[in-house]
Formats: C-alpha cells, sequence, structure tokens
C-alpha cells in the first residue's frame, strides 16, 4: 500500500482530499504545518480577537485533528516558522520596501509545502506528497483544476518539475460545490467553515496596523498625474497598489479615483480620475525569476497578471539576460512585484515575476 502524506490546513478542502486519498486505498497520514508564531506575533498585530480563548491558527490545528480522528488518519505537526520567516516573510517585507506588490503565496509554495514540507514528508515514509489545491498533473503536465473559480495553479507557477513528480491534487478535478458537499456528506466540522482569503499571516487582521509593526510609515504627497497638483497625503507607499481604488482618504472630491503609479525615489503616488483609466493601460511588461515547468517554451501564448484574472493573449521575446519581454494589447493594473503565469490551453507552463512595466515600451511611473 503507497503511503501519501497530506497537508491538512484545516480547512475544507485538504479535509476532502484526505478522504479521497483513503478511498482510493491510500496509506494517508496527515501532516499540520505551523508557519507563523501567533503567540508571540498576536500582541503586535492588531488582532481583533485577542481576547479569544484560542488563536485561528490554533484552531485550524484543531480543526484538522478533529477531521482526522473523524476519517480515521493519524495527524503529525511540525514547525517551519523559522524558515516562513526567512524565506517567505522576508521577502515580502523586501518586495514592499521596493514599492512593489508581492504574492507571498507563491512562495510559500515554493520553499514551504512543496520543499520543506516534502522532507518532512519523507522522513514520515511518504511515497506521495498531496494538498487540497485546486489543480490536476497529468502526463507530467500541470494542468488547471477543473473549477475555473477556484484554480489554483497561478500559486503554483514558481515549483519545478521535479517538486511536482509525486504530487497528488485530489480535489482538482472536482467544482468546489462538490468538495463541499462530500464534506457534509461525512459530517466534517470543516463542511461549512469559511475558505481563507488574503496573505496567510495576516489573515482577518487590519493589513495597514499588521505592516507598521514591521515597516515604518513614511508618508509623502498624492499627486494628479494629470495635473501634478498635489491633493492629498499618503501614509506609505507599500500600503498602495496599482488600480487600487479604496482607502485614499482624498478629501473634498466625489469622483472615484485611483491608483496609477509610484515614485520611490520622491515618495509619490500618482493617482488618477475614473475618467480616465488610460493611465493603467500597459501593453508590454519584463518578467524576471523565470521558471519552466514544462518543456514547452512558446513564443505565443495566455498569461494572467494576477490571479482570477481572465486569460490574456500574449508574445513572448526572450532577452538575452534570461529574462522576458511579453507584448500584449492593452491590459489595466499590470503590477511590479505579481506573478506572470504562462498557459497553453490547460497547461500551466510556468511563469516569472513581473519587473517592469512599459506601455508602447515607455516605463510607466509604477516605481
Amino acid at each position: 500500500m503507497k503511503k501519501v502524506v497530506i497537508g491538512m490546513s484545516g480547512g475544507v478542502d485538504s479535509s476532502v482530499a484526505a478522504i479521497i486519498l483513503k478511498n482510493q486505498g491510500y496509506d494517508v497520514i496527515g501532516l499540520f504545518m505551523r508557519n507563523w508564531d501567533s503567540s508571540i506575533n498576536n500582541d503586535i498585530l492588531g488582532n481583533p480577537d485577542l481576547n479569544n480563548d484560542i488563536c485561528p491558527q490554533e484552531q485550524d490545528y484543531n480543526d484538522a485533528l478533529e477531521v482526522c480522528k473523524k476519517i480515521g488518519i493519524p495527524l503529525h505537526r511540525v514547525d517551519f516558522v523559522k524558515e516562513y520567516w526567512d524565506y517567505v516573510f522576508t521577502y515580502f517585507l523586501d518586495e514592499l520596501k521596493k514599492g512593489r506588490t508581492p504574492n507571498p503565496d507563491i512562495m510559500c509554495n515554493k520553499y514551504i509545502k512543496f520543499d520543506m514540507f516534502v522532507k518532512k514528508a519523507l522522513e514520515l515514509g511518504a511515497d506521495y506528497i498531496a494538498t487540497g489545491h485546486y489543480a490536476r498533473i497529468k502526463d507530467h503536465k500541470l494542468l488547471r483544476g477543473i473549477d475555473n473559480n477556484k484554480d489554483q495553479t497561478y500559486f503554483l507557477s514558481q515549483l519545478s518539475k521535479k517538486q511536482l513528480s509525486n504530487v497528488l491534487f485530489p480535489v482538482g478535478d472536482l467544482e468546489k460545490s462538490e468538495v463541499r458537499k462530500i464534506a457534509l456528506e461525512n459530517d466534517l466540522i470543516t463542511a461549512k467553515k469559511k475558505d481563507s482569503t488574503g496573505i496567510c499571516f495576516i489573515g482577518e487582521r487590519n493589513f495597514t496596523n499588521f505592516l507598521k509593526n514591521y515597516l515604518p510609515n513614511q508618508p509623502g504627497k498624492i499627486v494628479n498625474i494629470e495635473t501634478n497638483e498635489v491633493i492629498g497625503d499618503h501614509i506609505g507607499l507599500m500600503y498602495y497598489t496599482i488600480g487600487q481604488r479604496k482607502g485614499l482618504n482624498i478629501g473634498g472630491s466625489t469622483d472615484k479615483i485611483f491608483v496609477v503609479g509610484k515614485n520611490i525615489k520622491e515618495n509619490i503616488l500618482y493617482v488618477a480620475y475614473s475618467s480616465n483609466n488610460e493611465y493603467l493601460i500597459s501593453t508590454e511588461c519584463i518578467v524576471d525569476t523565470i521558471n519552466w515547468i514544462s518543456d514547452t517554451k512558446p513564443t505565443k501564448c495566455t498569461a494572467k497578471f494576477r490571479y482570477r484574472q481572465k486569460d490574456v493573449d500574449v508574445e513572448l521575446e526572450y532577452l538575452t539576460d534570461g529574462n522576458i519581454k511579453v507584448k500584449y494589447d492593452g491590459v489595466k493594473s499590470v503590477t511590479p512585484g505579481q506573478a506572470c503565469v504562462f498557459y497553453l490551453g490547460e497547461e500551466c507552463l510556468g511563469g516569472g515575476i513581473i519587473n517592469e512595466v512599459r506601455k508602447n515600451g515607455k516605463k510607466l511611473w509604477y516605481l
């Protein structure tokens, strides 16, 4: 009997994935990862639930433990707090300092869930590892999950072919509604549990309150890019991303405005009014930190510049420095620091990190 070690998050997806694996005849072992030290950080993160008897991370563990007991598999617990800080959280802070919009979940998959986790799983005698990601593997190719609204290949785009070689994605062939149904049929505590959203170590906390404990605020001016007029003050460039409309707190204006750029050197946040969104449009970007999962390296394919975005037709120009120039018809809010992920039909080919954004060859005011 083949042994599978599955990452149990305390959510419904990994819970149902464990049931599926057990029903398929695998010897299933659960493994819960502790990646953030809530006992140390809760007090400084502005957590509104400090008076609760148990923090959300411990509740997730308890839920995972109850699910494992219910379906009759063991649950182990492993501590990756230091590794998460070194490889994911430090990266997150460094990117913010540069004025970029990072995606730490992608790095968590690369360095924690499909690296440190795998090493621990091998210690437990695993033949395979499994997670509750909505993705599929077929003929050594990474394919989108059946549920287009939940497909998570975007977050797996920095994994290597080797990292994916012994991975199972049991819920990748299911719609989310089917996953919920299976959980209800098996009377799991996670059946109606709300999906986690946002960055895992922030959770439901206020993003601004969270960050100011790690990076000092550097307030500056908000400038209308169309008139070069100062129209307000920002609380720090790291709190804003391209295309953002909410939280700008510009008094005296009833028109909707949005962020179109940042000038790190002069600490200026550029905005424009909603009547003119041309400032958000770009036609090409430079992508670095390239990772290929597929052996196919096309000159034409589709891409996503952020999670849940519809596929965009792109042309790829392979540069001599190893980076890729990605060309496309006008697309809004392509943002440095975010992942650019390449697809051919259902296959996720790999991707990289957006480094520079241009419009008709001219670099935009994005950094």
